[in-house]
């Protein structure tokens, strides 16, 4: 089954920058997102990093406990304890207010934070599509039906892209671009898509296209 996609990647809520580099790189393939996995805590499957006033700030959507010790990624269910969605609303309009596309973008992401979704699966699928619009990538992806074993796919990202440890990736070499924030803290490469969108707006994709290292010369 796996042959039939070009690259397999997790469910995220709003991704790095690592993360669409990867889904620029394969316009007109085929993506698989993760459907059959057990839910992995302290992941991009429910948080994401934005560059905030007082520097970077996760941003992390509650779920609901399961009594069962695994959970699938497609049951886990979003809690509404602490008013999450106007907290991340309100976390990214003080991050990025000032920036040059906050209010050319927020009106279109903002209907994802109102929509009540249920289900984790469910708002970070939502959210990839609307970004990949406003983004311009042009790219197919399904939902898996099987659970590729690790190691079988020789483009399996779905559980190196992570907060903490990353797996090395020498393909992916952060562009730096305009951030807000950037005389206070240098450039802090590889936070969630959020901040290239709204510093860069339609240059996202020259960035992205950048942000992979070249084939080797022979």
């Amino acid at each position: 089954m796996y042959q039939s996609f070009s690259l397999l990647l997790s469910t995220a809520y709003a991704p790095p920058v690592s993360y669409f580099t990867k889904l620029y790189h394969n316009e007109g393939a085929l993506i698989g997102i993760e459907a059959h996995e057990n839910y992995l805590k302290q992941t991009y499957r429910n948080r994401c990093h934005i560059l905030a006033p007082n520097g970077v700030q996760a941003l992390t959507i509650p779920i609901e406990q399961s009594s069962e010790l695994k959970t699938s990624i497609r049951d886990v269910k979003l809690s509404e304890h602490g008013s999450w969605r106007h907290l991340h609303l309100q976390a990214i309009a003080t991050a990025y207010g000032a920036s040059p596309f906050y209010e050319y973008y927020i009106d279109d992401l903002r209907p994802v934070y109102e929509r009540k979704h249920h289900f984790l699966w469910d708002l970070n699928c939502d959210f990839l599509e609307r970004l990949l619009v406003l983004l311009g990538i042009d790219i197919q992806w399904e939902r898996t039906e099987t659970f590729t074993k690790i190691g079988e796919h020789p483009n399996d990202w779905r559980y190196g892209l992570r907060p903490k440890h990353p797996t090395p990736d020498p393909t992916f070499i952060p562009k730096p671009y305009y951030q807000v924030y950037r005389d206070r803290f240098g450039f802090v490469p590889d936070l969630s898509v959020l901040d290239l969108l709204f510093n860069m707006g339609p240059e996202s994709l020259l960035i992205l296209r950048d942000s992979k290292a070249p084939y080797p010369t022979l």
